[in-house]
């Protein structure tokens, strides 16, 4: 079983990822979110970063290795993945 993801807050009203048996939800009562930017920007960031996590993953199945790994002016990301042929 996959366990919740919990992001404490001061406030006490955590930010939370609750497994529903498929996939991960947010869970966080908006009136007392305390970060320094707005929930979609949040949301934003999380799934950027899980894609880059899924492509490497994916990548590493398949013998590639990151090489390099750059965030772009636009707020996009580039990832540049090798993978070297062996010859037995």
């Amino acid at each position: 079983s996959n366990p919740n993801l919990i992001i404490p807050q001061s406030n006490g009203y955590n930010i939370e990822f609750a497994w529903n048996g498929q996939v991960y939800e947010l869970v966080v009562d908006v009136s007392f979110w305390e970060q320094p930017y707005p929930i979609e920007t949040f949301i934003d960031k999380v799934s950027k970063q899980y894609a880059g996590e899924v492509i490497i993953g994916e990548s590493h199945k398949m013998g590639f290795q990151p090489v390099k790994y750059q965030q772009n002016v636009d707020g996009s990301n580039t990832v540049v993945l090798e993978r070297w042929n062996q010859k037995f």
